[in-house]
């Protein structure tokens, strides 16, 4: 898993019911866009990240359509 600085890190809810938690990456923390990601959150909230298998990035060139 890569990515950039402005990319979004997006957290699959586990359980039926709960949503997905949507943050901006904000730091990257390994070498080469892998993780730990600094994130920071819809609500605020920031924390450090090391993906798992229920988190999808979706890179800024995606979301603008470049």
């Amino acid at each position: 898993m890569r990515a950039s600085v402005g990319d979004q890190l997006v957290q699959h809810g586990r359980v039926v019911g709960q949503h997905d938690k949507v943050g901006e990456i904000v730091e990257v923390m390994g070498k080469k866009g892998e993780p730990p990601y600094r994130v920071r959150f819809q609500d605020g909230h920031e924390g450090v990240c090391s993906p798992g298998p229920d988190t999808e990035i979706r890179h800024r060139e995606t979301m603008t359509g470049q």
